[in-house]
């Protein structure tokens, strides 16, 4: 729901809006992105930190993580109330940054972009102000989500998501019927926040959390920081090449390329992005449950787990792929849309980049679970040689939306597609045996 939201939003966007207005939005969208790239790594880190915490560990580390017997699962409330402040102290001092980074920066680009549009520019300036508040106030309590999937409360954290989103989807259409273009969609996200931190903030802090961390000792917010400030940062760094792999397109394509290929390309890559959500929400389901595992140095587990992601991430990129190639067109042809998609060339090659990228960032993340960092280094290399191809492909050749899409594909495929779930592989010790019988379960799973 929380990605394809906005693609349940097409047949509205698509018949309603012109595509200039489309390409503006995607533009919007991956400067919703950015905003995410400010916290730079500390989301992830304060989540497995918390997972730790509810595991039983008293003690942070750096690098490695303490070990400790599966039934010793005390809870440290002192060195979880540490780690709620801490996590507040943080969020508090990156938003202000990035609403100034938005309210500067980002309108001078905005205002760079509108220079050869000739519709209504206010409409624009008003969706792009309430932009840059939602954004803020999401970033600064963006820690909710850290202490809902780390305390394990995955189901009651997916079932917010859906009311957040039902909400979204709801007023976003009504507002764009009425004719309200941009600023109903960046409207209903505002509305959809909002309710989805209220109901996170009463789903965690249940009467028994607030008693125990009334009566617990913080852990001093120094203490806490520089335990988590290492990998936060190598993470940070990693996110930052990611960012630049995935949507560094859009922004320098942006400034080569008309809006109606913008719009192209962003339509495309919003499906594209459903179906890599889709793949990816099984393994992510049982991050918190991997963290767990690696504190009891329950490795076979962790594998089991690995290699049924793999088989739902494959299944769903070959599902979700031929449905796109085959109805893709059809479908955004039957709604009347004034943007069509990328040709089924771009979007094959767009699939397979994907879903690479998908594959080796799962093998990131099972390596992160041990509280360590191997690809940071590689991952902001990806992203500068992701730039540098964008640049030197828009310069020197006329190849226009196929650079957005290879730039990517051949700066990851070097080094990081190939690299990773080697690394995971030997690691598990995982062999096609162990390959075929997780397909199998997923496929059809064995009678108890």
């Amino acid at each position: 729901m929380k990605i394809a939201s906005s693609t349940l939003l097409l047949p509205f966007i698509l018949r309603m809006m012109p595509t200039e207005i489309i390409g503006i939005w995607s533009i919007f969208m991956t400067i919703t992105a950015f905003a995410s790239l400010l916290d730079f790594g500390f989301n992830p880190s304060f989540t497995r930190n918390v997972s730790y915490i509810f595991s039983g560990v008293k003690t942070l580390r750096i690098t490695g993580l303490e070990t400790i017997d599966d039934k010793d699962l005390q809870i440290d409330y002192g060195l979880l109330k540490g780690v709620i402040k801490s996590m507040r102290w943080f969020y508090s001092r990156i938003a202000l940054l990035l609403f100034s980074l938005l309210m500067t920066l980002g309108t001078f680009y905005i205002y760079t972009l509108l220079q050869n549009y000739k519709s209504n520019h206010q409409e624009i300036y008003v969706a792009w102000f309430l932009l840059c508040i939602i954004n803020t106030y999401n970033l600064f309590t963006l820690y909710y989500d850290a202490l809902l999937q780390g305390k394990g409360l995955i189901k009651r954290s997916k079932q917010i998501v859906i009311i957040g989103q039902i909400v979204y989807l709801i007023i976003a259409m009504v507002l764009i019927l009425a004719g309200k273009g941009l600023v109903a969609i960046v409207s209903a996200q505002a509305f959809s926040v909002v309710i989805i931190r209220w109901l996170s903030y009463h789903s965690f802090f249940t009467t028994e959390i607030k008693e125990n961390l009334n009566l617990a000792i913080a852990r001093t917010k120094k203490e806490i920081i520089n335990a988590i400030y290492p990998n936060a940062m190598k993470i940070g760094l990693t996110t930052l090449g990611a960012f630049l792999v995935q949507k560094s397109a859009i922004v320098i394509g942006s400034l080569y390329l008309p809006l109606r290929d913008i719009a192209s390309y962003g339509i495309t890559m919003q499906l594209i992005t459903l179906i890599s959500a889709l793949s990816g929400i099984y393994i992510a389901t049982y991050f918190p449950k991997i963290a767990q595992l690696r504190v009891v140095q329950n490795n076979h587990a962790v594998k089991e787990l690995y290699l049924k992601g793999q088989v739902v991430l494959l299944l769903t990129y070959v599902a979700g792929g031929l449905g796109l190639l085959i109805l893709g067109n059809l479908a955004i042809t039957g709604i009347g849309s004034k943007t069509s998609l990328m040709s089924p060339a771009m979007i094959l090659i767009a699939l397979i980049v994907s879903f690479l990228g998908n594959n080796h960032s799962m093998a990131g993340e099972i390596l992160l679970s041990k509280n360590e960092v191997p690809f940071f280094k590689a991952a902001l290399m990806s992203g500068g040689a992701t730039v540098f191809l964008l640049l030197l492909f828009f310069q020197f050749s006329n190849i226009g939306l196929w650079a957005m899409i290879l730039a990517q594909g051949i700066a990851q495929g070097v080094y990081q597609n190939w690299k990773w779930p080697i690394v995971v592989i030997r690691e598990l010790e995982i062999t096609q045996q162990d390959a075929f019988k997780a397909f199998s379960q997923i496929i059809g799973p064995q009678p108890k």
